[in-house]
Order: C-alpha cells, then structure tokens, then sequence
C-alpha cells in the first residue's frame, strides 16, 4: 500500500477534479472597462459592489473591518429591491468579524483572501448559545465567529473558489495553554436564519468549527474546500447544529476534528430548547481526519438528531466512519441514520458509537435523561488498511442502541485480532457478506439489504441558476484601482 501522504495527494486530486467538473464556475472577465462575469447560485442580484468602492485596501497589512461594514450597510438597502452582491476582489483582505445582512451575496475572487485579524481584541464577546448554556471551551461567554449573522433570510457565500483564512494558530497556541478566558470564535456562524448557500469558496485554519449553521433550516454546503493542520484543536469542518433541511455534498475536508458533526445542544440546556438537527444529507464527501470521524453525531445532541442519509463517501486516515457519541444526560435520541456507498483508507476503525461520552457542560444534568439510539444502517462499505479494530460499539447499560443494521460490509484488517469487534449493549442484525463476522449481538439474521429512504427532502428540490454580474475595473481590481 502507498504511504498515506501519497494517498491523502490522490484523493485531493481526485476530490479537486471531480468538484471542478460538478461546481464548474464561468472565468471572471478582464479587460479593461466594465467586466461582466457569471456565477451559479440559488438567487441572483440586481445590485453589486466591489469592497474598494468602501476602501478597502487588498494588502494583506491594513484593516479592513470598516470597509466590510461599510458595504455590507449600503447593500443591505436592496434587501427587498433585489438583493445586493458585495464582490471581494483579488487581494489580501484583513479584517475583525463582520455580519452579513439578507438576501445577499459575498462573492470571493479567485485570488482572494479574507484574512481574519489575529489581534483577539477585536473579536467581541457574545452570550453563549441557549441550547449549550456556556461556552465549549469555558464556561460563560464565547467570542463571535468572524463572518456571522442571525435571523438572516438568503444568504448567499460563494465565488472562484477564493479563501477565507482564518489564521488560527494563535488561536490554537493560547487555547492548549489555557491563555483564553472564553471559548474560540468559528470561521462562519449563522444563527436562526433560513436559506443559505455557501459553494466555491476555500476555508482555512478556523480558530475551531469552520461552518457553523444553528438554529436554522434550509442550508446548501456544496463544493466548498476546508483544510486545516490535523493536530488543531477542534477545527471541524462542517457543523449544521440544531438545523433542518441541510444538504452537504461535493465537499473535501482535511481537519483536527470531525470533518462533518450533526448537533443540536448539550444536556439540560439542549433538552430546554427542544431543536432537533434533521433531514440531512451528506454526498460525495472527502474526509481526511487522524484522529476524528467523517462524520459525527453529538456529542451535543440532547435536541434530537434523525433522518441523516450518507452516500459516496471517501476517507483516507481517519480514525472512524460515522460515530455516535452520547451519554446519559443528553436525553433526546440519534434514529434513523443511514449510510452507503463508503470507501475507507488507512482507518484506525471503522464503526465507532459512545454511549458514555462523559463531557458535560456542568453537574445540573438529569441523570435520567437516557438518550434514545435507534434505526442505524450501513450498508455498501469498504475499509481496507483498518489497524485497530473493525468495530466498537457500546450503548448504555439498560437502554441499548437499536436497530442497527449492516450489509455488504467488509473490513479489511492490517493484522489479524482475536477480537475485531467490541460490542455491549447493542441490538442489530447483518447479513452474510459482512466480514469480519460481526459480534454476536449484530448477528441477527435479515434479507439482504438494509434501508435507505427513498423520498426526496425539500432541501435535494433547491437548485441553481446561472446569475452574472458587472463592475468597473478600477472597482473589480485593486491594481487597476492603484493605476487609477
């Protein structure tokens, strides 16, 4: 077997080539005069502007948080005129966090980089989120994520797969050695809003989440980039967090943590406010994670989590496929959760759920709030280069997870184990081609195939159109503009 840098090399050309061919975006004009360029996006805008028209300087050294404020203010008029566009062009933009407004799109150049400021400072400080009761870092507040928004209709984040650089390593350094008074801001934060789409566009180095959509339905992640170093602390790639109608699909995601983690609150505070994560769908995505999931469920999840569908998934050494952590306390339940179609490189293993997942936000949980893990299927996987184990699996004493299902399962091991699956208080069945054969608690015998819903979410009905554009060249360029 080829070493893993060389297979991790492979899948990212194979993972850029293949969201080049689904996500093809039009080249952006040039020339002098007035350039016009097109883009896809669920909503077009009648009114756009470039972020030099509001002084913005693209030299990667000066402070742009004024200028972002600025354009994102003066767009915010044709909210209900045919939305606004601020287009970011080619340059090093550095700025604090900004808000975005609604029915609005920012559209990234493909040489453009939104540069998060390093000085902590300017990063406010906001009230941790209700369904978490204190920040995850520490308890109390939490500082805001760099580009946010809440109760937003229509928000648009896209371009020439341009970058948004977070610039975490000051941010990691202070959190391992405890210099921080509160929990670490995300990349992208969108609270209780409906209809965002973020395609085309790289995100870098978050301080920890990259995209984090909560409190909100309606969401389309497609074609977007995430890298960040796989020892950074909490770095997740894509976190819908008590949202509904999420559709996750054509992603690459290289990460410290996991690289896409359904939640929806934790303990007490989470069980209070009641909002499930539901009808997600993750697709054609690419996780490369050492020491993390492809794709978690929890450990927040005392909301609720159901109807999660994965299919065509990719990793390459990661440590497990899709895991469920939980832990009396959490109350609500993780249910039908369905997986296919996976191939699995270098896993440390491959079927992976907690039911004691001891992190609590404080003592005031309810111990009785036993949390409720049901109708899990897999089906169509293969793992080849799993050199731990194929499979742990252990619910909680007195309430064992349910209805797990496998088919058409294999786990290659690197070496043979007398034992390769760990298995307590959990129920399922399998059929005869899953290999190594399952523990005996997943030995119920059933007919071949296990479910995968067959009706179409809301979410799969959203689709794109072709939307263009036109600024003045000094306004598109920064060295037109210099010229000028």
């Amino acid at each position: 077997m080829a070493p893993l840098h060389i297979l991790c090399l492979l899948v990212l050309a194979v993972a850029a080539t293949t969201a080049a061919a689904r996500h093809h975006v039009p080249p952006e004009a040039g020339g002098a005069g007035v350039g016009q360029s097109t883009y896809l996006a669920p909503t077009c805008r009648e009114h756009t502007a470039s972020l030099t028209e509001f002084g913005g300087v693209g030299d990667g050294t000066t402070s742009n948080t004024a200028a972002f404020q600025k354009a994102v203010a003066h767009l915010s008029q044709y909210s209900d005129s045919g939305g606004g566009m601020l287009y970011v062009p080619a340059g090093k933009w550095l700025t604090a966090p900004f808000n975005l407004t609604s029915h609005f799109t920012l559209f990234l150049h493909a040489d453009a980089v939104i540069l998060a400021s390093q000085n902590i400072a300017e990063w406010p400080v906001i009230d941790p989120l209700p369904s978490y009761g204190r920040g995850r870092d520490h308890a109390g507040g939490r500082y805001t994520s760099l580009i946010a928004g809440s109760n937003l209709t229509d928000v648009v984040i896209t371009g020439n797969n341009g970058s948004i650089d977070g610039q975490g390593a000051t941010w990691w350094s202070k959190y391992k050695s405890g210099k921080l008074k509160y929990t670490r801001g995300y990349l992208i934060e969108l609270m209780h809003s409906d209809t965002i789409f973020i395609s085309n566009v790289t995100l870098l180095n978050s301080p920890a989440w990259h995209i984090h959509p909560v409190y909100s339905r309606g969401i389309v992640v497609s074609g977007v980039t995430i890298l960040a170093p796989t020892k950074s602390p909490n770095t997740d790639g894509i976190n819908p967090d008590s949202c509904s109608q999420v559709r996750i699909e054509d992603c690459y995601v290289v990460s410290g943590d996991d690289c896409v983690a359904i939640k929806s609150g934790w303990d007490e505070y989470g069980i209070a406010v009641g909002m499930p994560s539901e009808h997600i769908v993750v697709r054609r995505l690419t996780c490369v994670s050492p020491t993390s999931a492809v794709i978690a469920l929890g450990s927040e999840m005392s909301g609720g989590i159901g109807d999660v569908r994965a299919e065509d998934v990719t990793a390459v050494g990661t440590e497990s496929a899709v895991r469920i952590k939980t832990a009396v306390g959490r109350g609500a339940y993780v249910r039908d959760v369905y997986a296919r179609r996976m191939t699995l490189v270098g896993m440390k293993r491959v079927f992976w759920m907690t039911g004691d997942y001891k992190s609590h936000p404080d003592d005031k949980y309810d111990p009785t709030a036993v949390p409720v893990v049901e109708n899990i299927s897999y089906q169509d996987v293969v793992a080849t280069g799993v050199w731990k184990e194929a499979a742990r699996m252990e619910g909680i004493q007195g309430a064992p997870f349910k209805g797990i299902c496998m088919a058409n399962v294999t786990a290659e091991m690197t070496k043979a184990r007398k034992v390769s699956w760990n298995c307590a208080d959990v129920e399922g069945v399998s059929s005869a081609d899953v290999t190594p054969a399952p523990c005996e608690a997943l030995q119920g015998a059933h007919g071949g195939a296990c479910p995968f819903p067959t009706d179409t979410l809301d979410i799969d009905k959203v689709t794109v159109q072709q939307c263009s554009y036109s600024l003045p060249a000094a306004a598109a360029s920064p060295a037109a503009a210099a010229a000028n």
